[in-house]
């Protein structure tokens, strides 16, 4: 067993590395793409220095250890900082924003068609035709008025 050990060399990690992020590209669970760049790092300075085995593999067990917060940082989900902050929340990209009645607000209560959709609004009694501002939101409920 030892006689494996003594005979590591530079192009076995390279050839190893390379084994390994060829499994991670058929089976994909991004754990085995770390150990190999950690093979590809021990067999990129063995051509630099030479080293024991004990060595290299004190120094593999190191890099495949320190990519395990890396991956972490790099694998953290991002702040939502998308284009769309308001995708399932319709109502709430309303808030602030003015449109024209098309159907008068009678006795407090009406309706408003934004884009495809009718929404149920309240507010001032307010004529057909009238600029109107979504002051707040409820749901699928719209409290408008006068803008």
């Amino acid at each position: 067993m030892t006689d494996m050990f003594v005979s590591l060399g530079t192009w076995n990690w390279l050839i190893f590395g390379f084994v390994l992020m060829a499994l991670e590209v058929i089976a994909p669970g991004v754990f085995l793409f770390w150990l190999g760049l950690a093979a590809l790092l021990v067999g990129l300075i063995s051509f630099a220095v030479v080293i024991s085995w004990q060595i290299q593999l004190v120094m593999f067990a190191v890099f495949a250890a320190a990519a395990v917060p890396v991956w972490r940082r790099l694998a953290r989900p991002k702040p939502n900082a998308s284009a769309s902050p308001f995708l399932n929340k319709r109502s709430e990209a309303l808030l602030g924003r003015e449109f024209t009645l098309e159907k008068p607000i009678v006795d407090g209560n009406g309706t408003m068609r934004i884009g495809d959709t009718v929404w149920r609004v309240a507010g001032p009694d307010t004529p057909a035709g009238t600029r109107v501002k979504v002051v707040q939101v409820d749901g699928a409920n719209l409290t408008v008025a006068a803008a």
